[in-house]
This record gives C-alpha cells, structure tokens and sequence, in this order.
C-alpha cells in the first residue's frame, strides 16, 4: 500500500557555537572567518587556520555546522547541509553566519573588514557567506563554488564574490584539477580577482598552502582599499 504522508518543514530555533582567538595586540583588527569540511568541527579549523603565516594580528572565528553527529569513537563533528530541504538549509546558514558577524562586531574590536575561509564543504559556506555579506576575499580549500552563487545575490549590482584564492593539492581525488579550472573559468564573471594555488598534497591544510593564504592576506593588507 502506498503512503499517503505529506511531507512538511517547519521553522525551528537551534543555537550554533563558533570560537574566537582573539589577538594580543590592540585592537582594532580585522577578522577572518573559517568554516570546516564536512565530519570536522570548530576546533580542527581554527588550529589549521592559526597555522597561516601573519594573522596573529587577525581576529580569527571559526564557525561550528548546525548539524552535529557522532563519529564511531563517540567524537562530535557537524555537516553543514544535505540536498534534502537543500534551499531552507542554504537561507538557515546565510542567517547563521549573519548572526554571527553581526555578533562578533559588537563583542570585539574590529574593522569593517573581513575574510572568510572553507575548507571542502565549508568552501560553499564561505562563498555563500561573502555572496549576502560584503567581504574582502575568500580563501577556498580543496572545495568548488555552489551552483547558487549568481552575479545576482542580493539583487546588488556588483560583483558576488571579492577577490578570492583557490587552493588544490595535486593528488586530491574530490577536487580535481577540472573542477578548480571550471571554478577559476566561472570566477572571472563572479569575483573581482581570482587566483590559484596547487600544491603537493592531497584533500587538506598543508604548510604550503598556508603560506600561500598568507601571502594573500598580506597582499590584501597591503591593498589601498584595504581596511
């Protein structure tokens, strides 16, 4: 016999957790946001990204998934959205991530500018982050660029995405070099300047490409409009 059941959604209040490493040095600082992979959490992200050369001076924020689960050794990691109820997931996170910044803003010292950073599934997170919140890079890790990223976001007219660095290690069999090329060829019509990293590893932080988000977060220091 088959089901008649109806599927339904309806809107549920959950809270979410991030960490904060604030600077020692005064502030104000600039602050960049990190999001995991999937099966990973805060913790893990915040130490890859302490790793980046030069951001001890960075108010750094790594953001926890709201859908956490056990591994088989009873550890606690998260996923950030399955295709199931794909597009109310996608507008949860957009205002979790807003609610976050908005709240780190008020609690901490800190310019108007702000980086955000992913790592495999949190590199959707990360452009979707800088698509609906204005931002100056992005620093994607071994992840592609959602579909639902348009030039359109927002209805403003500019472009979606700041400059943006896209990272890839040479054995990563998930993100493979045809996906960063269609990435780069989609980024030239999305993101103000578009650059790329392939480095010897596979799908992780390496030392290599932590230098080479370093040397992006210097340049973008160093930039005029840079605040």
């Amino acid at each position: 016999m088959e089901s008649d059941s109806q599927t339904r959604t309806i809107e549920a209040r959950v809270h979410g957790r991030y960490l904060v490493r604030v600077p020692r040095s005064p502030g104000p600082w600039p602050a960049l946001y990190s999001f995991h992979g999937y099966g990973e959490d805060a913790l893990t992200n915040l130490t890859a990204v302490e790793r980046i050369p030069g951001v001890d001076d960075w108010l750094l924020v790594a953001v926890q998934a709201l859908h956490p689960f056990y591994t088989k050794n009873e550890r606690v990691v998260a996923s950030w959205m399955t295709r199931q109820d794909r597009e109310l997931a996608i507008a949860d996170n957009v205002r979790y991530v807003h609610a976050v910044v908005d709240t780190v803003a008020r609690a901490y010292a800190v310019t108007s500018s702000m980086v955000f950073a992913g790592f495999s599934q949190g590199v959707a997170m990360a452009y979707r982050a800088a698509a609906h919140i204005p931002a100056a890079a992005v620093i994607a890790l071994a992840g592609d660029v959602p579909p639902d990223i348009t030039n359109t976001a927002d209805g403003a007219d500019r472009s979606v995405l700041p400059h943006v660095l896209i990272g890839r290690g040479t054995t990563d069999a998930w993100y493979t070099r045809e996906k960063m090329d269609a990435d780069a060829e989609r980024l030239k019509q999305l993101a103000s300047h578009v650059e790329t990293c392939v480095f010897i590893g596979g799908h992780e932080w390496t030392e290599a490409f932590a230098a080479a988000a370093g040397a992006f977060l210097t340049r973008l220091r160093n930039a005029p409009w840079f605040q």
